[in-house]
This record gives structure tokens, sequence and C-alpha cells, in this order.
């Protein structure tokens, strides 16, 4: 295979997420303050830009081009776009979709391609339709200098994946303090995977959605205490970035501010100190300590409900707000648990879920708590 170039390792350990970019009253994408936030980006000497082919319904890969490509040596920058592997049913899909990225982007190459999101389906999936077998094409072809995939599963899963494509030159994987033990995430579980495999990590959503930068006040106070000068955020990512083996943690940043706060503090990375890791044990033991609705996602009530309310993911998005005091993040996460199912406000109060909640849950409750929040 062409193009054998290892990855580089001296790409500054912050990443900008291109996903969640300023936008317009009229709900396009701020180009100017976007140029402005490259700008600052650039200039403090980080240069790893991550997008993909959905984001922004493709507007962030051509925002991308304008704020940057047109306006910046491309020798001068890394660009990170993605493969959308739900909308493949073919294997004669992967070119055009791929060169209508390298279009949007107005570039010949991109440094680390990535099939976006092997989870799940997907992975026998790509198997099938030769996915990987493209991604091996475009890789010796030199439109792609670096190839790889994100992943939200579990940690055999992705063991599997790597045992059998050694090809994957890097992984990305979503790694923050919170989901660290979390059973469902696995985050050190993958992280350890990748480790083994030697593989370089991309660490994705290392503030969680901003969750992680709008903590309740209480545990906002435990990091203040600790050190006032630094930002909530700042925790997080120094947490994702203190780790072995990572290449770059990515920030979806939306203003200015971020851009600065982000930039100040990993222009001159520190990885955390032992005491540090201590304060941030204190923040995930307040955490695991906050009450939640203990729903256990049985999902008896979801049979029966006569309104197709998806309950369990619900009341999640309930107990995310109550954690991390994220109302935007929090109604993100509600958009998506009630896009094809019923909302909250559906509920007629039947009671037919309460009589089957082994957990005796007080459900009817916690749907008018989630439409009062939520909708």
């Amino acid at each position: 295979m062409a193009n054998q170039e290892p990855i580089r390792t001296d790409i500054p350990k912050l990443g900008f997420g291109f996903m969640r970019l300023p936008m317009k009253e009229n709900e396009t994408i701020d180009i100017e303050q976007t140029k402005e936030m490259v700008d600052i980006f650039m200039d403090r000497g980080f240069t790893y830009f991550d997008t993909a082919y959905v984001y922004n319904n493709g507007k962030s890969e051509e925002a991308l081009r304008e704020s940057l490509v047109k306006r910046y040596p491309r020798d001068s920058f890394q660009i990170a776009t993605k493969m959308p592997l739900w909308a493949i049913s073919s294997a004669d899909e992967y070119e055009p979709r791929f060169q209508e990225s390298l279009d949007r982007l107005g570039v010949s190459f991109v440094d680390f391609y990535l099939l976006h999101n092997l989870s799940g389906d997907r992975i026998d999936a790509t198997e099938e339709l030769g996915g990987w077998d493209y991604m091996k094409k475009i890789k010796a072809d030199g439109r792609a200098k670096h190839i790889g995939f994100s992943f939200h599963d579990t940690a055999d899963r992705l063991d599997k994946i790597l045992t059998d494509h050694p090809e994957a030159e890097f992984v990305q994987l979503q790694i923050n303090y919170a989901d660290w033990e979390d059973e469902k995430v696995q985050s050190r579980l993958c992280y350890e995977v990748a480790r083994k495999h030697g593989k370089p990590i991309i660490i994705m959503e290392p503030i969680k959605g901003g969750s992680l930068a709008a903590l309740t006040p209480e545990i906002n106070d435990i990091f203040k205490k600790a050190n006032p000068e630094m930002s909530v955020a700042s925790w997080a990512m120094r947490y994702c970035a203190s780790l072995d083996g990572v290449l770059t943690v990515l920030s979806g940043m939306s203003n200015i501010e971020q851009v600065l706060d982000n930039t100040e503090y990993m222009s001159d990375f520190r990885p955390l100190t032992d005491t540090e890791r201590e304060v941030i044990a204190k923040v995930v033991d307040a955490l695991n300590a906050t009450p939640t609705i203990p729903c256990t996602d049985c999902r008896y009530c979801v049979e029966d409900c006569p309104q197709e309310i998806f309950i369990p993911r619900i009341i999640e998005t309930i107990n995310e707000y109550t954690l991390y005091n994220n109302l935007p993040g929090s109604q993100r996460s509600y958009s998506f648990a009630t896009g094809r199912r019923g909302k909250a406000s559906d509920c007629i109060e039947c009671g037919t879920c309460e009589s089957l909640c082994p957990q005796h849950i007080e459900i009817i409750k916690a749907m008018k708590t989630a439409t009062e929040l939520f909708e």
C-alpha cells in the first residue's frame, strides 16, 4: 500500500470540532465569527480541525473551506472528516460521498478520514459493503493520508474491529471523566483496547456535549476552591489530554470566548497533577451521589404505552439535566429521545407504566417534569 507515512505525534493536543459553530438568527453559520475563531486557534499554534459529511447538513465542511482552506496554506493544518455509514446502502455510494466532502472542503486530500460511528449493525454492514476496502483504496491513492473510525460501542466490539483491521491507523473515542467507568459508554475499557493495539486515540466529547462545563453550583465549587483561575471546562479537557497515547482532544467550540479559554490553558498544557486528579475524583463521587430517578432501562413500561413514549430515554434525559445542569444539551438529548416516539406531553396518565415498573417510579410525575423542562 502506498502512502505509509506515520501519523505525526506532535499535533497540538487541542482540536477544533466544527459541529457546534456559531449560528445567525436565520439558522445559517456565522462565517465571519467562525473566521475569527479559526484565526485565534491558528495564531496560538493549533492545527487540527474535525468535521463530517453530515455536520450542519454539509454546511460545516463548506464553512471549513471558507474560514480555513481558502485563507491558510494547506500544509499548515490538518483536516479530518467522515463517511456517513448510515447513508450507505451499496458499495458504489462510498466514492461520491467522499468526493463530495473533498469538493465541499475545497481540498484534494484530507489528513484523517474516518468511518463515522462504526458501531452496532454498521460494523457488519461496512464489512459486507466493502467499506474497509474503500478506505484502503483512498489511502493508497493519497486522497486520505490516514484512515480510521469513530466508535460508540462496547470494548469487546472495538477489540474485534482492531484485530480484524490492522489497517486502521487511529480510533476516535468518547472519553471524559464522567464516562470513564460508565457501563454503557465504557470509556476506560475502550481506551485500554486502543492502547493494547497501539492505536493513537482522538478524543471526542471530552466535555460531554458541554455538560462538564455546566455542572451544579455545588460541584462547580469543588473545582473553584481547588483553582479559582481555571474554568470548569478546562479540568475536563486537561483530564483527557493527560492520557497516554492521545493524538488530540476535540472541543466543539461555539463562540470566541470558548476558543480563547481553550487555547489559553492548552497553549501551555500541563498534565494533571496527583492533587488535581484527586479533585476530579471528588467531583465524580459528587456526581455519583447526586439523587436521580432509579430507572434500570428494563423497558417494561415501553411495550404497553398507548402513546408510544420511550419512557427510559426521557428519564435518562431528566437525570442528565439533574447531574450536569446543562439545559441546551439535555434539550438536544430529549429531541433525540422523542424524534420517532411520543413526547412526554403526550402522556394520558393511564398509569399502565407505573403498574409495570419494578422500581415503583412515579413515571407520570416524571413525564410532567420532562414536559416543563424540555418542551
